[in-house]
């Protein structure tokens, strides 16, 4: 008798079948692809329509529309907005152009990953969500206001999601990971 070990299909070792996955917590995981999918659609619309505003005032513009919605340049995420804006006018446009295109690949790399049940999507989407969350908190105690405060619990809400899936795939996980002991006889 003799022992060899085989290794398994990728795919089969990346993901855990669907009946050993409570369904609403693949309900949850595919929320957070769509979310995901969505921030990467949403990233790409905000860089094309950057890249035709590069040859305006950006900063006027920023000021009036400012002042569209009634608010006022010196209030604080009005400010912000400016502040980002004069320093997009410095910025190189392949710059802009490489850090959106990346930005927007990730968002959707990770969406497609989350959305087909991949271990990688997962600890991906944990680990972005999670990078943020000590900024977040930096910055709510620096400027302590509701949309930093609910923007904070989007992303911890998100993380949590993604951890519990993590935890339930390592449960439901064989013991011998990608390798399957298989007996010949010689």
């Amino acid at each position: 008798m003799h022992t060899h070990y085989r290794l398994l299909p990728a795919q089969r070792t990346s993901t855990v079948s669907s009946s050993s996955t409570p369904s609403r917590l693949r309900e949850a995981v595919k929320a957070v692809a769509a979310f995901e999918a969505l921030k990467g659609l949403a990233a790409l619309l905000g860089l094309l329509g950057l890249l035709g505003l590069l040859h305006h005032d950006l900063h006027r513009l920023a000021v009036e529309l400012i002042g569209h919605f009634g608010l006022s340049p010196q209030s604080h995420y009005p400010e912000i907005l400016l502040r980002g804006v004069d320093r997009l006018a410095g910025t190189p446009t392949h710059t802009l152009v490489l850090l959106g295109s990346a930005y927007v690949s990730l968002r959707w790399i990770e969406a497609w990953g989350l959305w087909h049940d991949r271990a990688w999507g997962e600890w991906l989407g944990a680990l972005s969500s999670g990078i943020y969350v000590p900024l977040e908190v930096r910055h709510i105690l620096a400027v302590p206001h509701w949309q930093g405060v609910a923007v904070l619990l989007l992303n911890i809400a998100l993380m949590v999601v993604l951890l519990r899936r993590i935890v339930d795939r390592r449960r439901h996980a064989p013991h011998q990971s990608n390798l399957t002991r298989g007996s010949t006889h010689t």
